[in-house]
């Protein structure tokens, strides 16, 4: 069973199929709690620059919510950074555009309603084409997932409910562990995934299905972390991978990442080659003495200036040499041939 005070996953919202059909349905402050009404005409709200959680243009009223804050935009903030890992480990991009208008408009092509999220991600930017300053519902591709985060608002009451409307796939609610000053106290912090079913209904979910094993516990904690813990470094890796997995991709189609590997492989293969060049010198110049054949202190950076060596080049060398100089004129014939 779902919670009772979830009118909005639970079941249509009275007002909700009114909005839907773009009727002239009224809300108030309690459909949005701690936002408060502003009227912004059709004509400016396109340029309205404030943040507010939606906007109507049957009455052209806005609810604006509290000011932008600490509390508020750390979570969507590191959501942002915590998909760059994923992105990383997956091995292609993950795109975070932040706060963004989530726009429906009417059959005469005018803004009627708008919705603007804390954070919304799509794990195939490539896939995407938007042409303007919002995501139009019906027209644009939806995100894969959006976050909003509840500290003083409560998206339960009619945001929610319009996001399922419109038909949007999945929906994170943070309320953080540290709340905001007019956060009510009966609100506890946590993660909530709810996922768009095939009835066009939201049902609770324990894991994202945008980012496959990832839990909605395992978000909030990261989410709340002043910095990035080892267990959640591994959980990012978790979920990249298994998103590599789908795609078909690892961390090596990362740009960065790639980039770094190939170096270090290079690298490696540099010291490696000097390591050994460094054994066959020891070896041949140790032949040499063994021979009664005396090598100078150059025999060294001579040995290594000579080029690309094979043990049979230089075991011939070394064997028919008489002298240091007639060893490295042996070779240099060796590798001629």
């Amino acid at each position: 069973m779902k919670p009772k005070d979830l009118p909005a996953s639970r079941g249509r919202h009275p007002l909700l199929s009114g909005m839907a059909q773009n009727s002239p349905v009224r809300f108030d402050e309690e459909d949005f709690p701690g936002c408060v009404p502003k009227r912004i005409p059709r004509r400016r709200i396109r340029d309205y620059s404030g943040r507010f959680e939606f906007w109507d243009a049957n009455t052209e009223t806005a609810m604006i919510c509290e000011p932008t804050s600490y509390y508020h935009e750390v979570p969507s903030q590191r959501l942002a950074r915590l998909t760059e890992r994923i992105a990383q480990f997956r091995g292609s991009a993950i795109d975070s555009c932040g706060t963004v208008d989530l726009l429906l408009r009417n059959a005469a092509g005018e803004r009627q309603r708008i919705l603007q999220a804390d954070q919304v991600l799509y794990l195939r930017p490539g896939q995407v084409e938007r042409w303007g300053h919002s995501i139009e519902v019906h027209k644009d591709r939806l995100p894969d997932v959006v976050l909003e985060v509840d500290n003083t608002t409560d998206v339960r009451r009619r945001k929610l409910g319009l996001y399922e409307e419109w038909g949007f796939p999945e929906i994170w609610v943070e309320v953080p562990d540290e709340p905001a000053r007019g956060r009510a106290k009966s609100r506890p912090s946590g993660l909530m995934v709810h996922l768009l079913g095939p009835d066009g209904r939201y049902r609770e979910a324990l894991v994202s299905q945008a980012f496959p094993t990832w839990t909605a516990k395992e978000i909030h904690v990261a989410l709340n972390e002043k910095s990035l813990s080892l267990d959640t470094l591994n959980v990012l890796r978790r979920v990249g991978q298994r998103l590599g997995e789908q795609e078909g991709t690892t961390p090596n189609d990362d740009p960065q990442i790639g980039a770094e590997r190939r170096d270090a492989h290079a690298q490696g293969h540099a010291e490696g080659y000097m390591e050994g060049l460094n054994s066959l010198h020891t070896f041949v110049a140790g032949y040499l003495a063994r021979r009664g054949i005396k090598v100078s202190p150059e025999f060294n950076a001579r040995f290594k200036a000579v080029g690309p060596l094979t043990g049979e080049a230089l075991l011939l060398a070394a064997q028919k040499g008489v002298s240091e100089q007639d060893f490295f004129s042996r070779l240099r014939q060796e590798l001629e041939v």
